[in-house]
């Protein structure tokens, strides 16, 4: 039995932390513990009784040079949760992902010496890119919770507490998918063809990818495409932001592409969108992880700010930056970055996925990681942060 009640302080930047974070609330309710939940979440976290102390979107910055532009209210917001928790404090931090934000807050607990342990959830790329980073989560971090089993490899050959807990997504999504009742959900025809562009859910990212996946778009337009084309929007400022770029494009277009509105509660709207189509084209990322549990055929895409990108590159130990690349050890789908991401380019690879042939053999390849990342032991992370406090 539970003597008290438990604070529980999460801090999320978007949409798949967001997702994350909603499960894991609804795990601890499911096993029966006693606790209140605040810090940063979204819609999902706070239909789920979460107290947000500062909107999420204030956390969707992306790229070095981007959140140097912002440093000032992220450390205003840092410097306000571990206030309040001074005054208040929770039991523990769980950190979902947002690590350039997150670690920096659990630096900032363990540098006060307050008596909150910490938790990331969702590890840093650590084993990609700015691999020095591992010394300063071995000294704020009491637990890190991966979503692949060859992360808790790697942070115990570097003593940091670790465990295995896998991607929900990866055992929520069956292993056969029913593209006709996705289409029928978003009420499309399920006869139709349709091709998904997904250009990622940040404002930021909207502004600088929109126009690549318009342009691919047009071009296919041209080589023939009849199809239509779904762009997921996350809320409604997303959904202005996309037409207005739409907009700029001709009439043609505009009439192919069909951009649907999230409606769901658990802002499920990607996932649906890319359900639901033969050939998905999206900003690499989270999503890519979820495109591979659909099944679906893909090419990801991604463009930085040129500073970013050449500090970013220079830090990076692996060859790919795709999570379904990554996970196989080998080049699955196709990856488009900074000079790459063309439209030119994006198109030529969204025709060379809608060969029947292409398409069924990269769905067999991610039939296949999906069944690999069910099998493996996984730990729950409940027990585990219950065992820390």
């Amino acid at each position: 039995m539970q003597k008290r009640k438990l604070r529980i302080g999460i801090v999320v930047g978007e949409v798949s932390g967001d997702t994350l974070g909603a499960e894991l609330i609804r795990q601890f309710k499911a096993q029966g513990v006693d606790a209140d939940f605040e810090g940063i979440g979204g819609p999902q976290m706070i239909a789920e009784g979460f107290n947000s102390l500062y909107a999420m979107d204030t956390l969707s910055v992306m790229g070095i040079i981007e959140v140097l532009k912002d440093i000032k209210a992220l450390f205003a917001i840092r410097d306000g949760l571990i206030q309040r928790w001074q005054q208040q404090p929770v039991d523990v931090f769980i950190g979902i992902d947002a690590p350039d934000f997150n670690l920096r807050v659990s630096q900032k607990i363990k540098q006060k010496q307050l008596a909150i342990k910490t938790v990331q959830y969702v590890s840093p790329s650590v084993w990609a890119w700015r691999q020095k980073r591992v010394i300063g989560i071995r000294k704020n971090i009491d637990l890190v919770m991966c979503l692949f089993p060859f992360e808790k490899h790697f942070y115990q050959s570097h003593n940091v507490p670790a465990i295995f807990v896998g991607h929900p997504l990866a055992k929520q999504l069956p292993l056969i998918d029913d593209i006709v009742a996705a289409r029928q959900d978003l009420g499309l025809a399920k006869d139709q063809q349709y091709i998904a562009l997904l250009p990622g859910s940040r404002g930021s990212e909207v502004q600088r990818l929109v126009p690549l996946v318009f342009g691919a778009a047009e071009i296919l337009q041209q080589h023939g495409y009849v199809g239509e084309f779904l762009v997921p929007a996350i809320n409604e400022k997303r959904k202005v932001q996309i037409q207005q770029v739409l907009s700029t494009f001709s009439m043609n277009l505009q009439r192919s592409v069909n951009i649907l509105n999230n409606t769901y509660t658990d802002a499920k709207i990607g996932r649906q969108v890319m359900a639901a189509s033969d050939v998905v084209a999206l900003a690499s990322g989270t999503a890519t992880l979820e495109a591979m549990l659909l099944h679906r055929p893909m090419v990801t895409f991604y463009k930085l700010n040129q500073l970013t990108y050449w500090l970013v590159k220079k830090m990076i130990k692996i060859p790919y930056v795709s999570l379904p690349n990554i996970i196989a050890g080998k080049k699955v789908i196709a990856e488009l970055v900074q000079q790459d991401a063309t439209p030119e380019r994006l198109a030529q690879e969204i025709r060379y996925l809608m060969n029947h042939e292409q398409a069924q053999l990269q769905k067999m390849q991610h039939l296949s990681m999906h069944k690999q990342l069910i099998s493996g032991e996984t730990e729950d992370p409940v027990s585990a942060i219950l065992a820390l406090i």
